[in-house]
């Protein structure tokens, strides 16, 4: 397949990322984060999850964050929902899309939210239902598509069934998760060829972590094989708390250079990124963990 001319990349580091922050960041920086993000001309900025601050700290206050961020119709703001009070909380906060998850993974599944498969789909049906009764639209998560910290390499077998159920259930979307970042390009284009089998591949994104070094020429393939839309973390921010070692999501940054470069249109601008990403390391008081960033700001520097 060719390159798509055009790719969407959604934005995740002000949840996916700061999820994974050893501290709570305040609601002022995630206001900030969020309107510097939509400012760069993201379609698809993730900007937090209801989940119980009692297991996700760093998460708490969504609902405010949600009430002060700046809202511009260009721009998609999701929230990821565990459960139908985290939909009750996204419908009063006014959410154009929310998030739902499951995993490819049982073990993972109970490490992760602490039910299987089956009942993480159970407890899909009210919120996708409220949803659907709202006019917000849904998209779905699938994590350790292509191997699990606890079961090692996972088969295509159990990703298809779930991505079918997925969409069946109403996902406009379905993000496959490399939560590890153990997947080959190899690996990725036999899981989109299968996937291609029974879905459209426009139904599909790819949500790469970059543990192993392998997450742009897994987008690469990705890309060959027809993916127009692609997750990714400003600075690079993020990780698992469940799979010890993983680093974070594969930088907005990188994933923007590598689509200049091929001369795929993003509308992202990549000076302004980087801005948002020393705004990013400045308020942590971390580097990025993204190469492109950190040699365009020793540039800046002279």
């Amino acid at each position: 397949m060719d390159t798509p001319p055009d790719v969407c990349i959604v934005e995740v580091g002000p949840r996916d990322g700061l999820q994974n922050e050893s501290s709570s960041t305040s609601v002022n920086f995630r206001v900030d984060l969020i309107n510097r993000l939509t400012a760069c001309g993201f379609k698809f900025v993730e900007v937090g999850s209801f989940v119980s601050p009692k297991w996700v700290p760093q998460m708490s206050n969504t609902s405010e964050v949600l009430r002060r961020i700046e809202r511009v119709p260009e721009t998609t703001h999701v929230v990821l929902v565990p459960n139908l009070k985290g939909m009750n909380d996204a419908l009063d906060s006014r959410v154009d899309e929310i998030a739902i998850f499951t995993a490819a993974s049982e073990t993972f599944s109970h490490k992760n939210v602490n039910c299987s498969i089956e009942e993480t789909f159970n407890r899909f049906e009210p919120i996708t239902k409220l949803a659907a009764q709202n006019d917000i639209t849904v998209r779905g998560y699938i994590s350790c598509v292509v191997g699990c910290p606890y079961e090692g390499k996972i088969s295509t077998d159990k990703v298809i069934p779930i991505v079918e159920r997925l969409l069946q259930i109403g996902c406009r979307e379905v993000s496959l998760g490399d939560t590890i970042g153990v997947g080959t390009a190899q690996q990725v284009k036999q899981l989109l060829v299968e996937i291609g089998k029974v879905c459209s591949i426009s139904q599909i994104a790819v949500h790469f972590h970059d543990t192993y070094g392998q997450a742009l020429a897994n987008i690469l393939e990705s890309l060959d094989y027809g993916v127009n839309v692609i997750d990714s973390s400003v600075g690079g921010l993020g990780g698992c708390p469940y799979a010890k070692g993983a680093s974070g999501n594969v930088a907005t940054e990188e994933v923007v250079y590598l689509l200049d470069g091929l001369g795929v249109r993003t509308g992202i601008q990549l000076d302004e990124l980087v801005d948002v990403t020393e705004f990013v390391s400045r308020n942590l008081g971390k580097p990025p963990q993204s190469r492109v960033a950190n040699a365009m700001i020793a540039k800046r520097l002279g």
